[in-house]
């Protein structure tokens, strides 16, 4: 198969890691992979047909190499993938120790994929489950339902497209640990994929509520969908199971908090929001625990 490639420079550090690791569904995502070694693999199914990305980064250079019909799509979106013109300057003042992460990761940006739907679906399935239970069901859905990437990297496959979702079979998403609230908000998304496709040619308001006009998605899910597919930097998990409480932790001391009090307190970086929740979770203080850990419910023996 033809490999194409381009080199990119970025004329400032570029970190992978930390610019992509959010499109990562764990470690055994067949979609994405991210490698300290091997840098980032993506595959993709772009407007020109199925395509496979790999990335490597140094000194600010990245080197790109894609296979497959859309493999000229894929490096062309490289700059913008990598946050090409995020530009985190608008933040002003931070607190001290925010403004000393953000010096020290100078090539961290928000990644912007320009695929709506393997953005969305992800995330749909971490609708009101864990982590673990939702990286569970993407992988096992990837791997029966998805197809082969093109390329040199046999563990990769591509995600399942709008088409082969809408054909998933009920039983089959009760295989999957998917029940049936988020197995129809996959069905509307697939329905009007296109439609959600061209999110990315929208500005990000009008794209959050197109997002939000499709039955089973609220705005965690769509704000989730946009800090990967547009790189939105104000779009704000609101309803999340854990952030809330991490942002008034951080910013409080207090050890838990609503998501009422986190908007709050985020506001003087209205426009800026997600950034600065990107930091405060490159900082790695957690929230302190009580009680008991919850045990997933598997509903696969239900």
């Amino acid at each position: 198969m033809v490999t194409l490639e381009r080199s990119w420079d970025a004329q400032r550090p570029v970190d992978l890691r930390r610019t992509l690791g959010g499109l990562v569904r764990g470690s055994g995502d067949p979609v994405h992979r991210l490698d300290p070694v091997e840098g980032f693999r993506w595959a993709c199914r772009t407007p020109d047909g199925d395509g496979t990305l790999a990335l490597r980064a140094a000194a600010g250079v990245v080197h790109a190499q894609a296979w497959g019909p859309g493999a000229a799509w894929l490096l062309h979106r490289v700059p913008r993938l990598l946050g090409a013109g995020d530009d985190w300057s608008a933040l002003g003042d931070l607190p001290g120790v925010l403004a000393e992460l953000l010096r020290r990761h100078p090539g961290m940006r928000l990644p912007s994929t320009g695929r709506v739907l393997d953005s969305l679906v992800p995330a749909i399935l971490e609708q009101r489950v864990t982590g673990m239970e939702a990286r569970r069901s993407w992988r096992q859905l990837v791997y029966r339902y998805g197809t082969p990437a093109p390329g040199p990297f046999e563990q990769l496959r591509l995600p399942p497209g709008p088409g082969v979702l809408l054909d998933v079979p009920t039983w089959e998403w009760h295989r999957l640990g998917v029940d049936v609230r988020r197995q129809r908000a996959i069905r509307a998304a697939a329905t009007v994929a296109n439609r959600l496709e061209e999110c990315s040619e929208l500005s990000l308001d009008a794209a959050m509520a197109r997002l939000q006009h499709v039955p089973g998605i609220g705005l965690w899910t769509a704000a989730e969908t946009a800090q990967r597919a547009f790189g939105h930097p104000d779009a704000v998990s609101v309803g999340d199971f854990h952030i809330a409480n991490v942002v008034t932790h951080f910013l409080t001391g207090r050890p838990r908090g609503t998501d009422e009090e986190m908007l709050a307190l985020l506001a003087p970086w209205a426009g800026q929001r997600q950034r600065v929740v990107r930091l405060i979770e490159l900082a790695g203080v957690a929230a302190p625990k009580f009680g008991p850990r919850y045990s997933p419910l598997d509903t696969r023996a239900i």
